[in-house]
């Protein structure tokens, strides 16, 4: 099993920063890309960036693009999403998850083995 815990959300103005921490334990020895997503209320979960296990390869929702970086640490197994310039419309539980199956890939879609529960990011104007 693996188990992941994100951290680092809260309450930001708009224009300001956040970077949220996503800690996998578990199955640590194995390969995985990890991917954030987010929730906003009343609305359907989205893609936001994922990112490659190997070389680090990265590609983000259109949304997010050059705002949000998405980084990780394999030796601390730990991923990290820099969240810059934040916008109202970012407000939103942002969860983060791993998948096993394809750890060198990049994709757009939500099929991942293991999700976190999740953090608030509230951005106000």
């Amino acid at each position: 099993q693996v188990q992941l815990v994100e951290s680092g959300g809260g309450l930001v103005q708009a224009g300001g920063s956040l970077r949220l921490s996503c800690v996998v334990s578990g199955r640590t020895r194995s390969s995985y890309a990890m991917g954030w997503f987010r929730q906003a209320p009343e609305k359907e979960r989205e893609f936001v960036a994922r990112i490659t296990w190997t070389g680090g390869r990265t590609n983000y929702a259109d949304s997010v693009k050059g705002r949000f970086t998405l980084s990780r640490d394999n030796a601390k197994n730990t991923v990290y999403l820099q969240m810059n310039s934040l916008k109202t419309e970012d407000t939103a539980v942002y969860y983060c998850a791993a998948d096993l199956r394809r750890p060198n890939i990049l994709t757009l879609g939500s099929e991942y083995d293991y999700w976190g529960q999740g953090t608030q990011v509230t951005v106000s104007s």
